[in-house]
């Protein structure tokens, strides 16, 4: 499951590989009516559509954060009691006004944005696992995109797929709340004593999620920090 903006490439992509499921990322939707609203002079803003498609979109993202610690299931079992009303409201409400806004105008880019991902914008309805935007991926890269100046010396594939492999390592340690400089130290050193295994299963004690890593890999927990 990959959670995307509606760019094409991936839905091909989805088609070609029976192993993958893209769903829509409603901040991608939300956003559109954002650039809309601030080309609005102000004393207009609160009284446009793309204003109330905001106050809708918002009242989706209240309900699901009320859902954020539960369980995979049980979040997916609200989400079709509190959730789904709200996304087929505005789905509905979306497909009224579209005929009353300017052809071609942000607001119309943004009901037109919304009716063509429809589809996948409301593929984390039915599964308690699939979040309903991918911010959480692009906050992870952003540190990536703001310092790519600093990767200008990265000039071949083979280092450019080594500074991918690195720093996918550094950001899964931090989503499992590792410390990525202690968790390289302790890769580095152990990785090396099985250079010559031919049965990888010592790898499974090396991911991010094992329950061996050493105390000194983890952060500590709320309750230790007090």
């Amino acid at each position: 499951m990959c959670v995307t903006d509606g760019y094409q490439v991936y839905h091909t992509i989805e088609g070609e590989r029976e192993d993958l499921r893209i769903a829509g990322c409603l901040s991608h939707a939300r956003r559109r009516f954002d650039e809309a609203v601030k080309v609005l002079p102000k004393a207009k803003q609160k009284d446009s559509r793309a204003y109330l498609a905001l106050t809708m979109i918002q009242a989706i993202y209240r309900v699901e954060k009320q859902l954020k610690e539960l369980p995979a299931q049980e979040r997916q079992n609200r989400r079709k009691l509190s959730v789904r009303p709200l996304v087929e409201a505005y789905f509905t409400w979306i497909r009224e006004n579209l005929p009353k806004v300017p052809q071609k105008s942000k607001t119309w880019e943004g009901f037109n944005y919304s009716l063509g991902q429809e589809k996948y914008l409301k593929v984390f309805l039915d599964d308690g696992e699939v979040p309903m935007d991918n911010n959480a991926a692009e906050q992870s890269i952003r540190g990536f995109c703001i310092g790519k100046k600093n990767w200008v010396m990265i000039d071949t594939v083979a280092g450019a797929k080594s500074s991918a492999v690195i720093y996918s390592i550094a950001e899964t340690a931090k989503a499992n709340n590792l410390k990525p400089y202690d968790c390289f130290e302790y890769l580095l050193t152990e990785i090396p004593k099985h250079l010559d295994d031919t049965n990888r299963s010592f790898l499974d004690d090396l991911l991010p999620w094992s329950p061996n890593l050493p105390a000194n890999c983890r952060k500590p927990g709320k309750d230790e920090m007090k």
